[in-house]
């Protein structure tokens, strides 16, 4: 992926078409291409860091370093007032990692390795954390639709049920890395290769990508709105499909590139992990953070609802017996492009 580098071109010279107020719409591609290329320099020194601390440790990490691009993003988009373009783009981004990602690495390793097998246990965990994220994500909703409109409520519902995934979040990383170390079982794929840089470097690279991130980041939310009107294009789309693709653009080449390396463990826990770590992190997060301008419930459309749900069923049946082939990919993939020609066309 290091032809991507060459993308942090675009780091520059966006700013300069910032200072020298350039439409949105060429500000908007700009800083998504650099925020590509970012992203490619932080699945590298995640691969890295990966060699010393572990496949559990780095993806552990490549998940959480891929979500601080969104994160970041989102931020500045709550800042601006785009409350309705971050949480398409929370949405968008689970269904991006269990359908785009895994789709990805699915097809890929499948189509290199035939068979491919993974740790059932970590399976079974990801599976019941993926289903209580999902219904506490519907709760809000069903509240509002049956029992109540107050925003107050909603508000405050919302607060509590962020507050509860986030304590989960904890619960779960003390669980895995703590008592139970043995559920995530080391991969038996190819020797990893020596990486190119130490560890000390590999995490000063992480920290000063994650600062460049923010600058980026402020620049593309800054365009959104010059670049939707420009082309046409609705704020749903642009934060459900979008948003997702570039913020996560580092955890989909790392775990198809893992998973053509036949290390299925650790493109799980990239993506399928990632996943949890969106929902059970990243949006309590954003939800703490909206009280500072604009508050933001957990209230999806019916619609979002529905394609969340479907894709987590999905993901699960696929996945549950711990073993993957190519056609399954193109099946998750295939579930993707559909809801994204839906969500186009709307």
């Amino acid at each position: 992926m290091k032809f991507l580098y060459i993308l942090l071109v675009f780091m520059p010279i966006s700013w300069i078409a910032s200072a020298m107020g350039a439409n949105g719409t060429a500000l908007f591609v700009m800083s998504a291409l650099s925020i590509v290329g970012l992203a490619a320099v932080m699945g590298k020194a995640t691969e890295n860091a990966a060699y010393y601390l572990g496949e559990k440790v780095g993806g552990f990490l490549n998940a959480t370093f891929g979500n601080a691009a969104e994160l970041l993003i989102n931020i500045f988009a709550l800042k601006a007032g785009l409350i309705e373009v971050v949480k398409s783009s929370i949405i968008g981004s689970i269904i991006g990692n269990i359908l785009l990602v895994l789709g990805l690495s699915l097809l890929c390793g499948g189509l290199k390795h035939k068979i491919q097998k993974f740790d059932i246990k970590a399976v079974e965990l990801h599976s019941s954390m993926l289903f209580f994220a999902v219904i506490g994500m519907s709760v809000p909703a069903i509240f509002v639709h049956t029992m109540a409109n107050d925003s107050t409520k909603v508000e405050e519902l919302s607060l509590v049920i962020a507050g509860l995934m986030f304590l989960l979040y904890f619960l779960q990383i003390i669980f895995t890395f703590v008592t139970h170390k043995d559920v995530f079982a080391e991969t038996e794929g190819e020797p990893a290769e020596k990486p190119e840089w130490s560890l000390k470097v590999s995490i000063i690279i992480l920290l000063v990508v994650t600062a460049g991130l923010g600058i980026q980041s402020e620049i593309f939310t800054g365009s959104v709105e010059g670049m939707t009107e420009t082309l046409g294009l609705s704020e749903m789309f642009v934060g459900l499909i979008l948003i997702p693709i570039i913020g996560n653009a580092a955890e989909h080449s790392t775990a198809v590139v893992m998973a053509m390396k036949n290390k299925m463990n650790v493109a799980i826990e990239v993506s399928v992990g990632s996943t949890l770590q969106v929902i059970l992190f990243v949006m309590p997060v954003l939800v703490f953070i909206s009280c500072i301008w604009t508050p933001m419930n957990l209230i999806f459309t019916p619609f979002e609802l529905v394609v969340l749900v479907c894709s987590a069923l999905i993901t699960n049946r696929i996945i549950e017996d711990g073993r993957s082939n190519w056609i399954e990919g193109a099946q998750l993939l295939g579930i993707y492009a559909i809801i994204a020609i839906a969500f186009f066309i709307v």
